[in-house]
């Protein structure tokens, strides 16, 4: 996915957080961190890559990997923060929509770091 359809997910995440509405603005946020992963895997996750292939498709075990291994190969350690957030929004804000407002805004700064690593990583 090319990284102006991952700030559209970004951009529409920020907007349902400007309407008051959490559910939507997790999902949405969450939807660009999880392109971002694939980007980002596609660039560094060799490894992952591979699997994505011979399984046919995306898994969360997959992505879960894929995130360790960008990690690595960037040697950047925060993009474990960044995951781990945006599992949060998807499982506690999407599904379970448990999450305030107010703590998705503040959650959104990190989908923004990791949608940032796409541009300026490839």
């Amino acid at each position: 996915m090319e990284i102006s359809s991952i700030k559209e997910f970004l951009n529409e995440g920020k907007s349902y957080i400007e309407l008051g509405n959490s559910i939507q603005a997790s999902e949405k946020l969450y939807k660009a961190a999880e392109e971002a992963v694939k980007s980002l895997c596609r660039a560094h996750g060799n490894g992952v890559w591979k699997e994505v292939a011979e399984e046919g498709r995306w898994t969360s075990p997959l992505l879960f990997k894929g995130v360790m291994e960008i990690a690595r190969s960037l040697k950047n350690e925060e993009i474990r923060r960044y995951w781990a957030v945006a599992w949060t929004l998807h499982v506690e804000g999407f599904h379970e929509g448990r999450l305030s407002i107010e703590y998705v805004k503040e959650q959104a700064k990190d989908i923004e770091e990791l949608v940032k690593l796409v541009e300026t990583s490839g």
